[in-house]
């Protein structure tokens, strides 16, 4: 019964859920707060889409990030050797925090992502029914997401880019590029309402 329910965030009113088609959303007709929604993709779409994300992510950590020339001497930096730079310098509190916010979080969100999908695609195919993990792997991405910061990230490199650009010759690499591309699809993939997954694993 609960599951056939939704309960307003904003005044506590309760209603019975309803059908929704792709994109549409549910308001409360008492406040106007959002209630629950249908995402424009499916998970099938959506797990194509997480799995572009996870090549370039790969490709994002495999590449140098940026090339600077200085007097002829050619310097090209990763992202995790600028890590382990940090952690050799002492700096390990800011190391670890590049760490988290930049790959761990990044990628257990893309790798939870992938499970839950993973599952939402073959219930809808085959009837198949939700593993014990699922529940516990959505609350505990629900309570991840906010670590994530790789859009910070990217704005902290072009930032760095510039100013450098006075002192240096600077080419972007392989790395700048992939994750410039990586922002856009983690901007898409954080805006999926993830208690939809709940229901499409039922649908």
């Amino acid at each position: 019964m609960t599951e056939e329910l939704s309960a307003c965030p904003e005044c506590d009113a309760l209603y019975r859920k309803r059908r929704l088609n792709r994109g549409e959303t549910a308001r409360c007709p008492r406040c106007g707060a959002r209630l629950y929604g249908r995402a424009r993709l499916g998970p099938d779409q959506m797990l194509g889409l997480v799995t572009g994300a996870l090549l370039t992510f790969i490709i994002a950590n495999a590449y140098p990030i940026v090339v600077m020339q200085v007097q002829g001497v050619s310097n090209s930096a990763t992202l995790s050797g600028s890590i382990l730079t940090l952690w050799s310098e002492g700096r390990r509190l800011m190391a670890v925090l590049v760490f988290a916010t930049t790959q761990l979080f990044p990628l257990l969100d893309l790798v939870a992502m992938t499970a839950l999908l993973s599952v939402a695609v073959r219930t809808r195919r085959g009837g198949v029914r939700r593993p014990g993990w699922f529940a516990p792997l959505l609350r505990f991405l629900q309570s991840m997401r906010p670590w994530g910061m790789t859009e910070v990230f990217m704005l902290g490199v072009l930032v760095a880019l510039v100013k450098l650009s006075n002192m240096a010759h600077v080419l972007p690499g392989v790395a700048l590029w992939a994750f410039g591309a990586l922002t856009i699809m983690l901007a898409a993939i954080l805006s999926f309402d993830l208690r939809s997954l709940w229901d499409e694993a039922e649908s």
